[in-house]
């Protein structure tokens, strides 16, 4: 009996790829960004979608999907992260967005899902320290509902990611407590997996370039002043290799920063990728030997999508949707983890 995944704020839907390898239903799709939704509806043609602000929708929108009720049901909530990480040097407590979690909040009170799964930046483990705030609210809400939950901050490298990208997960079931899974890459485990791993054979391509076999491996185009700093930058190396001349002014008295400009080594895993994460100056997304930044597909490979992922919209736009994504392989660890649970409560249940 598949688990049925409600993904709200699903964006291209990294959640949902995972829960779906892992062997659950995807059911439904949620998002207010529509190339976020054109790219998810591409992958998931047999799930409904829903492109509205979740603050406007009433929770009565999912009544359809929940008629006659038969199978166990994953609400997850991933809302947008920016108000919460440590990248957002702006933080206001005004932004909309830091309370979207208390309209997931909504829908969790009123439909009571068998599972519950919210993924964000580190951030929001502080803010779960607080007494007041999204996190905090909604912790209680679940207490109230007689959920039982675990949550922590775990590194995608221990399942496979090769990115140093740690993650905010909280896991909740209205039977018997979930644990978070553990770790199946690192010390005394498998070896972390690494750039290479992920986007060695994909055709090379100049900056600017598109493939003509693959209209995702797109790369953005540089400025001769560009071409030539990645150029003087050796593979896993960055802007202190440069000479001088190459230097910007900023550069000059202060030694902060160094991922900008950087290239990736082809045997580490890569740094953690944004939303701008095809742009050589903003981060160490430089090709490892190639004189460019990463392509989407590239991105989208370090992110653990498949190679035949589609996504939809402006290089921009495709970059965002890559970079704020939950990396589908571990999303399908965490899918696991609650399959083999549901499958311990029927076993308990039919003794």
């Amino acid at each position: 009996m598949a688990i049925q995944v409600f993904d709200f704020f699903s964006g291209c839907g990294g959640t949902s790829c995972g829960f779906e390898q892992a062997g659950m239903k995807i059911v439904l799709g949620l998002d207010f960004d529509p190339d976020s939704a054109n790219t998810f509806q591409a992958n998931f043609p047999r799930a409904s979608f829903i492109r509205e602000d979740i603050r406007a929708l009433s929770t009565d929108v999912l009544a359809p999907f929940m008629k006659n009720r038969r199978h166990p049901v994953l609400f997850s909530g991933c809302a947008p992260c920016q108000p919460f990480s440590k990248q957002n040097k702006h933080t206001d407590e005004s932004d909309d967005r830091r309370y979207l979690l208390d309209e997931f909040a909504r829908f969790v009170k009123a439909w009571r899902p068998e599972y519950v799964f919210v993924e964000n930046v580190p951030g929001m483990q502080k803010i779960a320290q607080e007494k007041s705030g999204p996190l905090p609210s909604f912790l209680r809400l679940l207490k109230r509902l007689g959920y039982k939950f675990s949550f922590g901050v775990i590194p995608a490298m221990s399942y496979g990611v090769p990115q140093k990208r740690d993650r905010f997960v909280l896991l909740a079931s209205l039977d018997e407590k979930i644990h978070l899974p553990t770790a199946t890459h690192g010390p005394d485990l498998k070896p972390y997996t690494t750039v290479r791993t992920w986007i060695d054979g994909l055709p090379p391509l100049q900056a600017g370039e598109v493939s003509e076999e693959d209209p995702d491996h797109a790369a953005a185009s540089l400025s001769e002043l560009n071409l030539l700093r990645i150029r003087s930058t050796p593979e896993g190396g960055g802007r202190h290799d440069w000479p001088q001349e190459l230097w910007l002014d900023c550069h000059k008295t202060h030694s902060g920063h160094s991922d900008v400009y950087g290239r990736l080594a082809w045997d580490r895993p890569a740094a953690g990728l944004t939303t701008k994460c095809i742009s050589y100056s903003n981060g160490r997304f430089g090709h490892p030997v190639e004189d460019r930044a990463l392509s989407i597909r590239e991105a989208a490979c370090l992110q653990t999508f498949p190679r035949d992922y589609v996504f939809r919209g402006q290089l921009k736009s495709r970059a965002r949707q890559v970079g704020n994504a939950v990396p589908p392989l571990m999303a399908k660890r965490v899918g696991k983890q609650i399959i083999s649970h549901y499958k311990k409560l029927v076993q308990v249940r039919a003794l």
